[in-house]
């Protein structure tokens, strides 16, 4: 291939190796919550067990509503400190990782466009005629970071770390695509007071980080400020924590900063709490012995091959245009069998795909019949990502 890069020394830095292995523990971890729940939502305890992440907890008045599943708890307020910690690795990865150098951040940045776009389409193909089901268009779209880098983990030396780090930031920019995407089209019905309060905390954040203020205590108070009235405001709730991310000043990105301790301190209850949580609760679900929906319903096709077909077939394509019109570089230690596989590895949704699914559908038997597509697409992908990487080919 043209225009490539030549071997240079990557700029792996501390954090970068840290995140890198608690996703590769994540990932693992993910697998077993997930098979372990749905073995329980199909075993004799399944109703009780799907009840249970069903049940109300909170309290609400007039002036406020604070009632909601546990599964609601789980995906509108921990997992803002899932994209918090997206949100700190994507700002890490813009001021000193992968993404400061123009021509590499290209790469993973068309790859992670391409991704976007084409499972999309693909999608959209096979649902335009089906209204009811047309707003899942933003399923197949996003990688699942921690998913992705545990098969590679899995590999050891057989990845180059040039191709580790190609597919971390691709499934970074993913996630802040996916994060856009949710943003535009996955809101609730708009409330104009919560907005602006919103917006008031929003400037304030903006602020601390213009004078470089390191109170974490205050950034805590603002944080938890910010996701109460976005809650209410119709923009889901944990776009809240990619903005705190934002806010934290990041300086030089040394570990006595601001940001690199809370990105350091979150990653083991995201890695061991919050993501086995999030698996467990959203992966109760009981496959009905007439398994033909999975197979036929466009909802299902449309994200199966969105993720299968799509996401490889927009990420490589979008990268070799890149590299072809010489905008970005491929490092040599790339081939192309290893760019397909990473490709491949880029469809696995899991997480990203399953939170979207929650949003894009009313329906529970329909936002159920969509996991188990995730779940089969997801472990296609790893299972033949996993198998060409292993290759030694020199294709």
């Amino acid at each position: 291939m043209s225009a490539q890069a030549p071997k240079s020394r990557l700029r792996l830095t501390a954090l970068f190796k840290e995140f890198f292995k608690s996703q590769q523990s994540a990932g693992i971890l993910l697998v077993l919550t997930t098979v372990v729940s749905l073995l329980l939502a199909n075993s004799a305890a399944g109703p009780s067990y799907i009840a249970f992440w069903s049940q109300k907890i909170g309290l609400t008045s007039h002036q406020f509503h604070l009632e909601h599943s546990i599964t609601e708890w789980i995906n509108d307020a921990l997992m803002t400190i899932f994209f918090l910690l997206v949100g700190l690795e994507i700002e890490r990865e813009l001021y000193i990782g992968e993404l400061s150098d123009r021509k590499r951040a290209l790469l993973p940045m068309m790859g992670a466009l391409g991704g976007m776009i084409v499972p999309a389409l693909i999608y959209l193909l096979f649902n335009f005629n089906h209204p009811q089901s047309i707003s899942g268009a933003g399923i197949p779209t996003a990688t699942d970071i921690a998913f992705a880098i545990a098969i590679m983990g899995l590999l050891g030396d057989r990845v180059p770390a040039a191709l580790k780090v190609f597919l971390t930031a691709l499934a970074i920019i993913d996630d802040l695509g996916a994060i856009v995407v949710i943003a535009l089209f996955y809101g609730g019905g708009f409330n104009f007071l919560y907005l602006g309060l919103s917006a008031v905390i929003g400037l304030v954040l903006y602020r601390l980080n213009q004078k470089e203020n390191e109170n974490g205590w205050l950034f805590l108070f603002l944080g938890i400020s910010l996701w109460f009235c976005m809650l209410h405001s119709g923009v889901h709730a944990t776009l809240a924590g990619v903005i705190l991310a934002f806010a934290l000043p990041f300086k030089s990105g040394k570990p006595n900063t601001l940001s690199y301790r809370v990105e350091h301190k979150i990653q083991w209850p995201v890695t061991y709490i919050i993501l086995p949580l999030f698996a467990l609760a959203n992966t109760a679900i009981a496959i009905p012995a007439d398994t033909s929906a999975i197979t036929t319903h466009p909802a299902s096709l449309g994200t199966f091959f969105g993720l299968v077909l799509g996401k490889p077939l927009g990420i490589v394509i979008a990268s070799l245009i890149a590299v072809k019109l010489g905008i970005a570089t491929l490092s040599q230690s790339i081939n192309l069998r290893k760019l397909i596989g990473a490709g491949i590895l880029g469809g696995i949704g899991f997480t990203m795909a399953i939170f979207v699914d929650n949003l894009a559908f009313t329906d529970t038997h329909l936002i159920d019949l969509v996991k188990v597509s995730i779940l089969i697409a997801s472990t296609t992908c790893a299972t033949l990502g996993f198998v060409l990487l292993k290759l030694k080919s020199r294709i």
